[in-house]
């Protein structure tokens, strides 16, 4: 504060890195600093330059390769500010919203909704959340994430718990009655039948009891595992349905789907052949570990010097296992997106004759999969025989020492066998422990592309103030502006009143915001500046579901579930009764046709409702449309790509449809937008022009080049 001079009505708005010098090498503590009053640089602590900002036209940048330049415009000059690092090109792009709104008159702070790459702090990489795990404190580590998914069920864990410590008792025991056989009965030479039938009547039932406690240890952990893998399934889905469609849009389906399908497949793995042991083994090799003390130190201490070198290498590659495991996932969803698109897209593949292609195309992602799994599986295929090599050269050691020991009287023959298989046991679980690291980390990157999905925050939710609003119709856009990225806007302070029961066409070239513009009014996205009232009401104090369950929409290429054609219609309002489908299937021209189906009502379309016409499947989306009688109507493309007696059909159905309600639609052709009340010309991310059909052409503006355009496309040309 000293540093800047500000006075007692100054206040830092924002405060961002210049990281990059003029020689292009990174540097510390220079920044760009916006107050209300002015735009300044410090550099290496010192006041650079300083510009108020009644001064400036606009601050802008420019992208350069993995970096950028931001410069102001003074006096129609443009003056270079500093560079910085690409990863502040987001940052910057809010400082540029906040001047907009600072030079209006405006004292709002411009908060970013987009994710950060990495942690300020740490500078560890982000895992999609908007907090570092590791510096906010929050408990979000992979152990109290399985801690999480284990708590449910606890009644099955205690059981399970109960069978470990059986198991452990009776591995423990088999060898103790062994030696005892050994020592006891055979060597003495004792003709005492009922010692050795008892003997090998418990080694009988051990083996037995062994056999079955662990069949049932196996049964209900793969139970556990299966309960796990669909609680994770479901919470995936849910969670999935509720992000915001900026987060679906940046994650390819098979992505998603290999989350939902094989990283919870892998969970449900992990206990049943895993989890079902893990406790048995640690258990069974302290306790081994402390038998073989008792039984003879100096022997037991030979045995363990292998076992920190089998540990200490399973461990020191742990970190490589990880990696190869990641690596391993990012391919496995390169060629499940590459084959959900081929297999979606079929029908174009076939029209373009580009099935050679498109194999040759599959085959290349397939083969760098199988590359990265073959790598993987000789990686394990030598580490592991490795680790078994030199444990078995220690099994070797002690059966020789020990062996001399039983030679010169320091050891009996059954204390021998005893430690023999104790030591057997150890390397056996030192084997298995040493597979850990390949296990931990499979479940391990499963958790963490799970824990990415589950730890998201929809970027629209319900606020704790959203009320149930019913809908008059009443549109206001105030000040509006949104980008899919913030340095790239779509939509700019855009104002517009639009009075219930009013129809709007949109209008302009593509790329403009058209469609923009119905995503903000659908509430799929929220505005990053300004705001939309619906009667009045600020849209984000709206609860969401009954905000959507008051509007219809239809669109250019509406989408049909595989199912019957009644529960398709049905979509939008899932209770109501083959009275009120019928009725709005005629209200849309569509029950004729769907009783000329053989099954009607109860067709079955297929997937994305391919097997009817692109009129019929509009006319079902129309009647969808009708069902809730919704009290917003969105019409993007509704008649678009059609022929002119399912044009006429679907004309006739729309007039039904936008009858007393506030609409808004879109259309390729402007002579469809005509009998709309108002036309809203979007130009420059801007709007441009509004008013009639005939007023617009009398002004001879953007939307009069537009007509005129189309109409010279559509009039047939001279021979």
């Amino acid at each position: 504060m000293k540093l800047l001079n500000l006075t007692q009505e100054e206040e830092i708005y924002y405060c961002l890195p210049l990281d990059i010098d003029r020689n292009g090498d990174f540097v510390q503590n220079s920044y760009t600093v916006m107050t209300n009053r002015r735009i300044l640089t410090l550099e290496e602590g010192k006041i650079g330059q300083s510009f108020l900002l009644s001064e400036i036209q606009a601050v802008k940048s420019e992208p350069q390769i993995a970096c950028g330049i931001v410069y102001v415009v003074a006096e129609g000059k443009e003056i270079l500010l500093g560079r910085f690092s690409a990863k502040h090109l987001t940052r910057y792009s809010y400082l540029f919203r906040g001047l907009e709104i600072l030079k209006q008159g405006r004292k709002e702070h411009v908060v970013s909704n987009e994710y950060e790459r990495s942690c300020p702090k740490c500078k560890r990489a982000l895992p999609g959340t908007r907090e570092c795990p590791r510096c906010s404190g929050k408990k979000e580590g992979i152990a109290y994430v399985f801690v999480n998914m284990l708590m449910p069920h606890k009644h099955r864990l205690f059981v399970i718990a109960v069978l470990m410590f059986l198991a452990t008792f009776v591995t423990l025991a088999n060898p103790a009655i062994q030696r005892y056989l050994v020592d006891e009965v055979l060597i003495p030479g004792v003709n005492d039948w009922g010692k050795a039938g008892m003997c090998l009547f418990l080694m009988l039932l051990m083996t037995s009891g062994i056999v079955f406690v662990n069949a049932a240890k196996s049964y209900l952990c793969s139970k556990l595992g299966a309960y796990i893998s669909e609680d994770q399934r479901e919470k995936l889905f849910r969670k999935i349905q509720s992000l915001s469609l900026s987060f679906i849009n940046e994650r390819s389906p098979g992505e998603l789907m290999n989350r939902i399908t094989r990283d919870t497949e892998r969970i449900k793995d992990f206990f049943g052949d895993v989890f079902c042991n893990l406790f048995t083994v640690v258990i069974l090799f302290v306790c081994v570990c402390a038998f073989m003390l008792i039984l003879n130190w100096k022997l037991a201490i030979l045995a363990f010097v292998f076992a920190p070198f089998s540990v200490a290498l399973s461990m020191g590659w742990r970190k490589q296992i990880k990696k190869r495991f990641h690596l391993q996932g990012a391919k496995s969803d390169k060629m499940n997106n590459n084959l959900q698109d081929v297999i979606s897209g079929m029908s174009v593949v076939k029209s373009y004759g580009q099935e050679k292609r498109e194999s040759e195309h599959f085959d290349e992602t397939a083969e760098e999969f199988a590359k990265i799994q073959k790598s993987n599986e000789v990686f394990f295929a030598v580490f592991y025989p490795i680790l078994n090599f030199a444990l078995s050269v220690g099994t070797y050691l002690v059966i020789y020492v020990g062996g001399k020991n039983v030679l010169v009287g320091n050891m009996t023959p059954g204390e021998l066998l005893q430690f023999v298989n104790y030591t057997s046991m150890l390397y056996m679980y030192i084997n298995w422990i040493s597979g850990m690291p390949r296990a931990l980390m499979n479940l391990v990157t499963s958790l963490e592309r799970i824990g990415d999905v589950l730890n998201q925050d929809p970027s629209i939710l319900d606020g704790p103030g959203a009320v149930d609003h019913e809908i008059v119709g009443e549109v206001v856009f105030d000040r509006a502006s949104f980008g899919y990225k913030s340095y790239q806007p779509v939509l700019e302070d855009v104002n517009l009143t639009v009075h219930p029961g009013e129809m709007i066409g949109l209008v302009g070239a593509s790329g403009t915001g058209k469609s923009t513009l119905i995503n903000l009014i659908m509430h799929l996205y929220e505005v990053d500046d300004g705001a939309i009232y619906i009667d009045g009401v600020d849209i984000r104090n709206i609860r969401l579901e009954n905000y959507h369950s008051q509007i219809g929409v239809v669109l250019q290429e509406n989408f049909l579930f595989a199912g019957t054609i009644f529960n398709n219609i049905r979509f939008a309002k899932p209770d109501a009764t083959y009275e009120e489908v019928i009725r709005v299937a005629k209200m849309a021209n569509a029950h004729d046709f769907i009783c000329k189906l053989p099954d009607g009502y109860n067709t079955y379309v297929g997937e994305k409702g391919y097997s009817l016409s692109g009129g019929e499947r509009q006319r079902i989306a129309i009647a969808r449309a009708m069902l809730t009688n919704p009290r917003l109507l969105i019409l993007d493309e509704a008649t678009a790509s059609l022929d002119t007696e399912s044009e006429y059909l679907i004309q006739r159905a729309l007039g039904r449809l936008t009858k007393g309600r506030t609409t808004f639609a879109i259309a390729h052709r402007l002579s469809t937008l005509k009998d709309a009340d108002r036309l809203v010309v979007i130009d420059g991310h801007r709007i441009a022009e509004v008013g009639s059909h005939e007023e617009l052409l009398a002004k001879k503006g953007i939307y009069y080049g537009l007509v005129q355009a189309q109409m010279q496309t559509s009039a047939p040309k001279e021979a």
